[in-house]
């Protein structure tokens, strides 16, 4: 099997994995807070496993504040990220929701262009514009189907502050060097973790054996599992094959939302999602720019391990 196959199953088996996570968080029957916490706590001590058998766990503890710092400020918006994106799977249902989250691209985009003083070009302006139209269609949220009640429109606005939250992570790790993917998952979700006990999740006796059922799964295959098949599959494909394949996530949210709850997304959903993708492919292989204008081509920093 080619190195490429390999990237490939890697990432295809990662990214539709993911997109069950929505099922699990629904079946564990806890709220946003808990399955954050253990996703983290769970998924924190999996990956440091993971560094550890690699042999670089104690250069965490060697990286200087400067290199910390960031790193466990990205951990406290990570674990912001989950806790509202679990509620807006709550809140508007699994395909929602997942949709809704990847509008995060573009969010980096333009925090990109605030902090590290990017371009935007036109042609920029407007693949993100058509997203965001996009993202209105995906939602059902236009003319007569402008009905939802206060719920849904709570979980919608989670979701896209859980999109923000990650699209500052994703610009911190942008700026980070120092630390490996995987150094950097670890302190986050520990960190995470730690900061979440702040907000009194259920406790280990509280939850039933389902429930410790469910959130292992949510932390050891969803957390550690996925991020290690991404660490290890990302580095053998080009952008565009990772671009593609990224959106195999809501893909698989939307078919598991239909074959276990029912939920079907409309006509005019479908294409707003159609929309997202494809102004997410464009922004990311640079579409619409000269040749000589365009970035090197290497993986996105977007395509690093999802929030999911």
């Amino acid at each position: 099997m080619t190195r490429q196959k390999e990237g490939m199953i890697g990432v295809m088996a990662a990214q539709t994995l993911l997109g069950t996570i929505g099922l699990c968080v629904l079946e564990s029957g806890a709220g946003p807070v808990t399955v954050a916490f253990y996703r983290c706590i769970v998924g924190g001590l999996a990956l440091a496993a993971y560094c550890f058998w690699r042999g670089d766990l104690t250069c965490i503890f060697r990286a200087p504040g400067r290199v910390l710092l960031p790193a466990v400020a990205s951990g406290v918006l990570m674990a912001g990220n989950w806790v509202l994106f679990f509620e807006g799977i709550r809140q508007t249902g699994i395909a929602v929701a997942t949709i809704t989250f990847h509008i995060q691209p573009f969010l980096v985009v333009l925090l990109g262009a605030l902090v590290f003083h990017e371009r935007l070009r036109p042609v920029t302006l407007i693949w993100i514009a058509l997203a965001l139209f996009g993202l209105v269609l995906a939602t059902g949220l236009t003319g007569a189907e402008f009905a939802a009640d206060r719920s849904y429109l709570f979980g919608l606005g989670a979701t896209l502050a859980a999109a923000c939250l990650y699209a500052g992570v994703t610009i911190i790790a942008k700026g980070l060097t120092g630390l490996s993917a995987a150094q950097l998952a670890t302190i986050q979700f520990l960190t995470g973790s730690l900061v979440l006990v702040a907000f009194q999740p259920l406790s280990p006796f509280e939850l039933s054996a389902g429930q410790w059922g469910w959130l292992t799964v949510i932390g050891l295959v969803h957390t550690g599992g996925v991020y290690v098949m991404l660490y290890n599959a990302l580095p053998k494909l080009t952008t565009p094959v990772i671009a593609v394949l990224l959106f195999l996530y809501p893909a698989s949210a939307i078919v598991v939302d239909a074959l276990v709850y029912g939920q079907l997304i409309s006509p005019g959903q479908l294409a707003g999602l159609g929309l997202i993708v494809l102004t997410s492919l464009a922004v990311t292989l640079n579409w619409g720019r000269r040749p000589d204008a365009a970035a090197p081509t290497k993986p996105p920093v977007s395509c690093r391990a999802s929030s999911g």
